[in-house]
């Protein structure tokens, strides 16, 4: 059985991290064809969870890498990230 797609993975590793109040993770790839593998791999999230309370931006940003260890490496190419 193969792996779900990066997207699937992205919204259940977040999910699971932060259980978040609202999440919305976008493939937006199609911004980015003629870019490193065609646009593959490009995504936008926004996030509202309790957990990013009195943390700083950076804090925040870190908190979804972390989260997200792995498919840094192996599926997300780039990643822009509103987290509130």
């Amino acid at each position: 059985m193969s792996a779900p797609p990066v997207i699937e993975q992205i919204r259940g590793r977040l999910q699971a991290a932060f259980a978040p109040t609202e999440l919305e993770v976008l493939d937006e790839g199609h911004k980015h064809i003629g870019h490193a593998g065609e646009g593959k791999g490009h995504f936008h999230v926004r996030i509202v969870s309790t957990a990013f309370a009195g943390q700083s931006p950076i804090r925040r940003h870190r908190m979804v890498y972390a989260a997200l260890d792995g498919l840094m490496d192996d599926g997300i190419h780039a990643l822009s990230i509103d987290a509130k």
